[in-house]
């Protein structure tokens, strides 16, 4: 990716912004076959479950963050949500959009720490690997928290960071090893999935995410385990 730098990424937040832009700008093309390939084939069941534990309903607005190509906003929608997907590539929104159904659901290009919706706008709010991701995640739940109604629901997957030193080493160790050959093989840049480790290093894991969410005002936060540990779908509902 000209211009960005893995090492530098992090510095700031907005240093942190550019580079997430530029990075799925690249990969967008191939962001479904990736997510597969990284999970081994089991993206779409934790997305299955995410959307259970969501406990959708017919006519459900739902908002979708972070939405990449929409595989949960497309999985709420077909069991009778009122859809939003944001992402703040527009490569993204483009595949999304190109999709079968997706003429039902809305599609919007913008920043999920800055919402351009009114307060209790949504019944539930879901990302798929967005927290981790964004450049403010203390300003992204509180925002999350903003835009849904009294009663809402926020519900996240994404990677967990291990608690145990040995299991965190060698998770990210595999990551780093498999993600720099994918990142060569299909972009010619070792660094382009090596971001996924080095933002996992960063990121405060399960636990700290719920003490986040909760300075954020959430209640009845909980995560559930997922892989054995190496991912979380976090569950947090705005109080009545």
């Amino acid at each position: 990716m000209k211009g960005a730098s893995l090492e530098r990424a992090f510095d700031t937040p907005g240093t942190k912004q550019r580079y997430v832009r530029r990075l799925f700008a690249t990969i967008a093309p191939r962001y479904d076959l990736i997510t597969r390939v990284l999970s081994f084939g089991l993206d779409r069941g934790w997305k299955t479950r995410l959307i259970e534990l969501a406990d959708v309903r017919p006519g459900t607005r739902l908002l979708d963050l972070a939405c990449g190509t929409g595989d949960l906003a497309f999985e709420g929608a077909r069991r009778g949500a009122s859809a939003v997907g944001l992402d703040i590539t527009p490569g993204m929104i483009d595949l999304a959009r190109a999709k079968p159904g997706a003429s039902g659901l809305a599609w919007l290009v913008g920043d999920m720490a800055a919402l351009p919706m009114a307060s209790g706008s949504f019944d539930l709010v879901t990302t798929g690997y967005g927290l981790r991701n964004t450049s403010d995640l203390a300003g992204a739940l509180a925002d999350i928290h903003r835009v849904l109604r009294p009663g809402g629901r926020l519900c996240a997957l994404d990677f967990d960071r291990p608690e145990s030193a040995p299991v965190r080493g060698a998770y990210l160790a595999f990551l780093t090893l498999f993600g720099s050959s994918l990142g060569f093989v299909l972009h010619g840049d070792p660094d382009t999935y090596r971001y996924i480790p080095a933002s996992i290093r960063r990121y405060p894991g399960a636990r700290g995410v719920c003490d986040l969410m909760r300075a954020a005002g959430f209640a009845d936060v909980r995560h559930v385990r997922v892989l054995g540990g190496l991912m979380a779908i976090h569950v947090a509902k705005k109080d009545l």
